[in-house]
């Protein structure tokens, strides 16, 4: 494992806080040849001195996720997903079944958080029943331990797509990559309320966090929020008209 892709490190002034990004495909699901080709990134984050630690996005190979926690002394207390789609949650895509959120949660019986407007979509392609779910609105924390994680609802992507704050990381799912953002011609998509989620629900968000998308579509796995700000050609736009004559439908 790389240093830049898979690591477990300590926010200044924070020694209670596990992070690790892990790469499909690399890291774990190693022969399989849709995680090589999507390039997820899946995220373990946790209270060192409690051992809890939850998932965000477990697809692929659930089950080696849980084993990478186990072998830092951590255990698995819950599950994060950023949105509905196979590559994240699991589920059937281009021909293929990824296994997800539902093979996790028969190994180990955690509560799964979800924002509100996500349910139906990721019941559908999930399977997933009702009494896993844990539904959130934005501003909501997951607490990991003692350590705070805060849900921001950011709908563009999918309806109920979310980002994870924790500590100075921003965990943006498809949202937000450092070269671009998620699609909005997927069902569910919403290319206005993409622009809204980028410009004011993330607005908040200060410029020396670091971004953690969802893939590695650039040749670095992460940047502050400054340095995507400045060079992500998204926030080129300067309203509402002119990112609907870019990324409209």
């Amino acid at each position: 494992m790389s240093d830049a892709t898979a690591t477990s490190t300590a926010t200044p002034g924070s020694s209670r806080l596990y992070f690790r990004q892990l790469l499909a495909g690399r890291d774990f699901a190693k022969n399989d040849p849709i995680a090589r080709q999507m390039v997820n990134f899946v995220y373990a984050i946790g209270d060192r001195q409690t051992g809890e630690a939850v998932l965000v996005d477990p697809a692929y190979a659930p089950g080696e996720l849980v084993d990478v926690l186990e072998a830092d002394d951590m255990m698995l207390t819950g599950a994060l997903v950023t949105h509905y789609h196979p590559d994240h949650s699991g589920g059937d895509m281009m021909g293929h079944n990824i296994a997800g959120v539902r093979e996790l949660l028969e190994r180990v019986e955690v509560p799964l958080h979800i924002q509100g407007d996500e349910v139906e979509w990721l019941r559908k392609v999930t399977e997933v029943s009702d009494d896993q779910l844990h539904t959130h609105t934005s501003g909501d924390v997951v607490m990991v331990g003692e350590v705070p994680i805060t849900l921001i609802h950011t709908p563009g992507h999918t309806p109920g797509s979310q980002c994870f704050l924790v500590e100075g990381k921003l965990v943006a799912g498809d949202t937000l990559f450092l070269e671009g953002c998620g699609r909005t011609d997927l069902p569910g998509g919403d290319p206005a309320a993409l622009y809204e989620s980028l410009t004011q629900r993330l607005s908040r968000v200060s410029d020396d966090t670091t971004l953690y998308p969802g893939h590695l579509y650039s040749a670095e796995p992460s940047a502050s929020m400054g340095d995507t700000r400045t060079h992500n050609f998204v926030f080129a736009p300067r309203n509402a008209t002119e990112w609907m004559g870019m990324f409209g439908r």
